[in-house]
């Protein structure tokens, strides 16, 4: 395990109950008595079971993170998360999951800042996940909110899914990665609006790489050899898309995948993204 300095630990547990305070809820880790309720919960909102009572226990039990945020003594969200490699250095979060009424309440960054506490104060340094690109409110959530990168693209992760949420979308995701040990950002009520890690944009022009055209469909554009900076568009609400015209939103994640894994390869990295879709890369 890494030394994490204790005025770090500190501070990230103060953060914690911050968040905690601010959402109204009592976020904790959960004896193995509560893991049915928590499988439940995860098992209503993708309609699928996710993560099984038994493997919750036994997750925590070898040293994961299974925590749940209590409202009046109500469980309405659960987070999990497993040790990963670096062994020593990092954990990566499997699943997390708020019930709906509660969402946009604050619960869920509560639950992530209890997480990078648990998690310094055991000596984890780093924390991964995983994410949908096309969600934009999920990719503002990570890199705003709460500081992390976007390190990197996986095709078809998790292959074919059959859950409520992800059923017949394809399974491509960003991995997020979060280096716990550096600053929060500070925002007036103590969220991040911008991430300390996260490479800050520069003023440089973008070239838009990825645009969206008529009818909601992708259009695509070389990148200029010149170009100092690319933005890759994607619809400010995917999900609504998929209800409103799920073909037109079928054909966004071949164009983002072909569009941004070769600007990840070619060592750009996101520096930002906006609220209305848009991802800025910029060369290292």
């Amino acid at each position: 395990m890494t030394r994490v300095e204790p005025d770090v630990v500190a501070d990230a547990w103060a953060d914690a109950q911050a968040a905690a305070a601010r959402a109204g809820v009592e976020v904790r880790i959960l004896a193995p008595a509560e893991a049915p309720a928590a499988a439940a919960l995860l098992e209503r909102l993708w309609a699928v079971p996710v993560v099984e009572a038994p493997l919750m226990v036994a997750l925590a039990h070898c040293g994961g993170y299974v925590a749940g945020a209590f409202r009046d003594g109500r469980l309405v969200g659960v987070c999990v998360g497993l040790l990963a490699r670096p062994h020593g250095e990092a954990m990566h979060s499997h699943v997390a999951g708020v019930l709906p009424e509660e969402a946009g309440g604050g619960v869920g960054t509560a639950m992530k800042l209890h997480q990078r506490a648990w998690c310094l104060d055991e000596g984890l340094t780093r924390l991964t996940w995983t994410f949908d690109p096309l969600v934009v409110r999920n990719a503002m959530f990570n890199t705003r909110r709460l500081g992390a990168e976007l390190t990197d693209y996986l095709v078809d992760f998790y292959g074919r899914m059959t859950d409520g949420v992800n059923a017949g979308q394809g399974s491509d995701r960003m991995v997020a990665t979060w280096h716990l040990d550096a600053p929060l950002p500070r925002g007036d009520t103590g969220e991040v609006p911008a991430a300390s890690s996260v490479p800050t944009a520069s003023s440089a022009v973008a070239h838009e790489a990825l645009g969206i055209g008529p009818g909601e469909r992708p259009e695509t554009r070389p990148v200029p050899a010149d170009a100092e900076a690319v933005v890759l568009c994607v619809p400010a609400d995917i999900e609504d898309l998929r209800r409103r015209d799920p073909a037109v939103a079928a054909a966004w994640r071949p164009a983002f995948r072909d569009a941004i894994r070769p600007l990840l390869a070619g060592g750009w990295h996101v520096t930002s993204v906006a609220r209305e879709g848009r991802y800025r890369l910029e060369r290292r």
